[in-house]
């Protein structure tokens, strides 16, 4: 498809609207104002690699692509890393448990080497990535993965225990929460709550319960002043920050069960070294649950993007799906719902390639009033349920021509993603629509055959033949232009 003719305004839209995103840290809606006049600099925490990401971990990469197009229409270069957790620490803060990229090793019968880890981690990296593509997300300007970066994890820590933010005991390095002031500011973290709730202490040797590793001692890993050992969770995040990024940045993107300890840990960090503010805006993702749990392996609910294309999910409709709820709520995973979102892209796909495309026989024009209103509902805090929205009502508005409409929704699709933008015989494809010469003959013939049962008026026989249609797998859909077959 020449999407040329379509590609840009004869009229020109609004561009002075402000772009305002809800950051965790104020507890609001700021306006976003970039450090730098035409360049954002965005980090989003990423997977740990020991296994393939389920749908719920790929839910929290959404936000950040949306993000990254809408800053792209208001004329903004991003620069954007997403990391990955490649060796092994205990990434949910406690001095107990399986670490999970060990837990990798044992499963696939591997030596407990670095080498060995890495080797893991190549499948599930490659896998990640895969998983991106499929879901139509930008490729970030950096795929950082933790393990390049530990000579300066191991500097940043040196930095800390050289400014006395940190101190060393007999099993590792430790940030001490109280000599940063504003520890715990994402969320309210209050550190004498958590040293009235600590009953037990895991460590007796950490000075607070809310101290947390910058370095863990241990028989495997990589030499340091204080020993053999592994970075802690936190400090991978910020040195991967400083080298890719700089030491201040515009924005930073995760789940929402990131920000109490692990981001609340990167601004300790950061600024400690720094003595400047990390970041500016911070945007955290809700959950995804299914059956009001959360996604997680250990909950044996970890349905990954491979198994809905396996049921026959494109996807875009997984995609389809994420954007009809807003990031920052939580909504729960179903087959059903998955099912409702189908429908609606396929309809919304048939109305595109199968009505308004073919028709579009001149360059359009994008239609001002409806982009205007779509990069509003952006434009507040990401709202990408009320953009479907506006995107719906273009679609029944029928005073609109269908050249304005397939220019105003290729423009809109350059945010959503959602394959508006994929050529027309990928879309047939994905849509079931057979040309007429693919049908096999004996369901040309029931076609035929029902084609005469409609002309006759004979609606019990249409029916029944479309029944037969559907019994060898075609499904009739009757339009102005005709009977449309599609492959079920």
């Amino acid at each position: 498809m020449d999407l040329k003719m379509f590609s840009f305004f004869r009229k020109k839209p609004r561009t002075d609207a402000p772009l305002s995103l809800f950051n965790t840290e104020t507890r609001r809606k700021d306006i976003f104002t970039a450090r730098k006049n035409r360049e954002v600099t965005m980090y989003t925490c990423g997977n740990t690699v020991y296994d393939y990401a389920h749908i719920g971990n790929l839910s929290s990469f959404l936000m950040p692509d949306i993000l990254r197009r809408v800053l792209r229409e208001h004329g903004y270069e991003v620069k954007h890393t997403i990391n990955f957790t490649d060796f092994g620490h205990l990434t949910d803060d406690g001095d107990a448990g399986e670490d999970k990229m060990m837990k990798a090793l044992k499963r696939e019968g591997k030596a407990v080497t670095l080498s060995a880890m890495r080797d893991v981690a190549d499948v599930y990296i490659n896998a990640f990535k895969e998983d991106m593509d499929a879901l139509n997300m930008l490729t970030p300007t950096t795929y950082a993965r933790a393990s390049d970066y530990v000579r300066e994890q191991i500097a940043l820590v040196k930095t800390l225990l050289d400014k006395g933010y940190a101190y060393e005991t007999s099993d590792g390095v430790y940030f001490e929460v109280s000599k940063f002031p504003t520890y715990g500011r994402l969320g309210n973290v209050d550190i004498n709550k958590i040293r009235e709730g600590a009953r037990v202490e895991a460590n007796p040797e950490k000075h607070h319960p809310a101290d947390f590793a910058l370095w863990k001692k241990g028989m495997l890993g990589w030499d340091s002043d204080w020993g053999k050992g592994f970075p802690g969770w936190h400090i991978e995040c910020t040195a991967m920050i400083f080298s890719t990024l700089g030491k201040q940045i515009d924005i930073h993107t995760g789940g929402e069960d990131l920000q109490h300890t692990h981001h609340n840990g990167e601004i300790a960090q950061a600024e400690a070294i720094t003595k400047k503010k990390y970041v500016n805006y911070w945007l955290h993702t809700a959950f995804i649950t299914i059956d009001n749990k959360k996604f997680a392996k250990s909950e044996g609910n970890g349905i990954t993007l491979r198994h809905l294309m396996d049921k026959g999910y494109t996807p875009d409709t997984y995609r389809y799906w994420l954007l009809s709820r807003h990031y920052r709520t939580q909504a729960n995973f179903s087959f059903e719902a998955l099912d409702g979102a189908k429908q609606a892209l396929f309809r919304l796909k048939r109305h595109f390639f199968e009505e308004y495309l073919p028709k579009a026989k001149e360059r359009g024009d994008v239609r001002v009033v409806y982009w205007n209103r779509f990069m509003d509902a952006l434009n507040d805090d990401l709202d990408t349920p009320k953009a479907l929205a506006v995107l719906w009502n273009l679609i029944k508005d029928t005073e609109v021509p269908v050249e304005d409409k397939v220019a105003t929704l290729l423009r809109m699709d350059s945010i959503l993603g959602i394959g508006l933008s994929d050529t027309p015989d990928k879309a047939r494809r994905e849509l079931g629509i057979i040309n007429v010469e693919d049908i096999p003959q004996d369901v040309q013939e029931l076609m035929t055959k029902r084609e005469e049962a409609r002309k006759k008026k004979d609606w019990d026989e249409a029916d029944r033949l479309r029944e037969e249609l559907n019994m060898k797998g075609y499904s009739v859909e009757d339009t102005p232009e005709g009977a449309k077959v599609v492959k079920v």
